[in-house]
């Protein structure tokens, strides 16, 4: 599958940190009937990931709330528990901003958006991304190139909004 405005997601089961440790979730029951950003990054704690890209979501959080937005997430392939520490050295998670596990990658690699870069320790990473899904449907699409983040950043997306 490819990702596409006018699209669906497939379906995926996803994990995030709970009130008692990790919970996993089905995503279209999470986007059903709600206005919902989700973005995709490479890794918590790595270099623009953490420099660039979440923080712009954290900045632009507010803005995307007042234009109907329901939930931010952030997808990443990490564990819930590297995700949940991520959050909080962010900042991420005092904005509000749902941080959840592709813990073994296969929605990432459904969907087409995996890449691999040895050198760096990454492997089987997503690609970034950046949509704004209205009761499960794609309405914006935002990808980068491998190793670039610059359209699929809040401010970006938020532009096109």
């Amino acid at each position: 599958m490819t990702i596409s405005v006018g699209g669906k997601l497939p379906e995926a089961t996803l994990v995030e940190m709970g009130a008692n440790g990790p919970e996993t979730f089905s995503l279209s029951s999470r986007l059903a009937g709600r206005k919902v950003i989700l973005f995709a990054l490479p890794g918590a704690f790595t270099g623009p990931c953490t420099t660039a890209h979440i923080p712009s979501f954290i900045r632009t959080a507010d803005a995307f709330r007042a234009k109907g937005v329901e939930e931010i997430i952030c997808l990443s392939v990490n564990d819930p528990f590297v995700l949940k520490a991520w959050g909080e050295s962010t900042g991420a998670t005092k904005a509000g901003i749902s941080l959840v596990g592709d813990a073994d990658g296969s929605f990432t690699k459904g969907l087409g958006m995996d890449f691999t870069a040895p050198h760096l320790g990454l492997v089987g990473r997503s690609n970034r991304y950046a949509l704004v899904i209205e009761d499960g449907v794609i309405t914006k699409a935002n990808i980068d190139e491998p190793g670039v983040c610059n359209i699929s950043t809040g401010e970006a997306l938020l532009a096109e909004i």
